[in-house]
């Protein structure tokens, strides 16, 4: 993705923070409980969250007694997450996670981000998670996406007809379609540039039903959907109405799959800024 494109496109979220607040999923407690495991975390340690939106992660790690910095560029994002982690041990940051710098000193058990990753410059993230953590330290991060089990809901392959027509189809080169346990394995990316081990990948899957109205207000905090043209919106929205209002339970049933990523921080001194790499998927 062209920095242009990753830049504009990040912003978008700041526009739809309520929004985002109220129906975007909350991430399965299991996924918790492994990335706990898997990053060797004690209640207490000092964990530093990149682009912690509304706090739909950082609220369940606060929750479980550790001390959260999360950084978060949006600023009414920003403000629902504070109101969210009110009386928890969390600061929120309003800054870009390329421009902080940690205080002296206070080095991360974990640096983790759910769902934002990817918007992070790539040419420094891996080398600024390196610099933030402690040297026995560990970087994860997840996505929510969009997933599709054998006898899932075929209402998705079916509006797909209607986002080709508005000039919105699927970008070639990619599996458009994963099932569970099918999402990218970022780990060569992680340890390209020498900082990274990558120690564990694990699936998480779940699903949500959702009405005409709800389903679009999900879609309406996605990247791509927020920045699309009002005409389109309408057109594509308008159909969602009236397929779901044909179904006898109008309902659309919608399964969100995570690849978690834990890597352990190398040793030593940090080698050069680490390139650019592949920009794969939407928050």
């Amino acid at each position: 993705m062209p920095d242009e494109d990753r830049e504009r496109l990040r912003g978008t979220f700041n526009r739809v923070a309520a929004t985002y607040d109220r129906v975007r999923p909350d991430y399965p407690p299991p996924l918790f409980d492994d990335l706990i495991a898997l990053a060797g975390l004690t209640p207490g340690d000092h964990l530093l969250e990149v682009g912690c939106g509304t706090g739909k992660a950082t609220l369940p790690l606060a929750r479980r007694g550790f001390r959260i910095t999360a950084i978060e560029p949006g600023s009414d994002l920003a403000a629902v997450a504070r109101r969210n982690l009110a009386g928890l041990d969390a600061e929120v940051i309003g800054e870009r996670f390329e421009d902080w710098r940690p205080r002296p000193g206070d080095q991360a058990a974990l640096v983790y981000s759910a769902t934002a990753w990817h918007w992070i410059d790539p040419a420094v993230r891996y080398r600024r998670a390196w610099e933030a953590l402690r040297p026995t330290g560990h970087l994860a991060f997840w996505s929510a996406l969009h997933v599709f089990p054998d006898g899932g809901d075929p209402f998705f392959r079916d509006i797909q007809e209607v986002y080709n027509e508005i000039g919105e189809a699927l970008p070639p080169g990619e599996n458009p379609w994963p099932r569970p346990g099918e999402l990218h394995d970022q780990s060569s990316e992680i340890e390209a540039g020498g900082l990274f081990s990558v120690t564990a990948v694990r699936h998480f899957d779940w699903e949500q039903v959702y009405d005409a109205e709800s389903y679009i207000a999900v879609l309406s905090t996605f990247s791509g959907h927020i920045a699309m043209e009002q005409w389109k919106q309408d057109r594509l929205y308008g159909e969602i109405r009236l397929r779901l209002a044909r179904r006898p339970d109008r309902s659309v049933r919608r399964h969100w799959g995570a690849a978690l990523h834990v890597a352990r921080r190398r040793g030593g001194s940090a080698p050069g800024l680490v390139g650019p790499m592949a920009q794969r998927h939407g928050r």
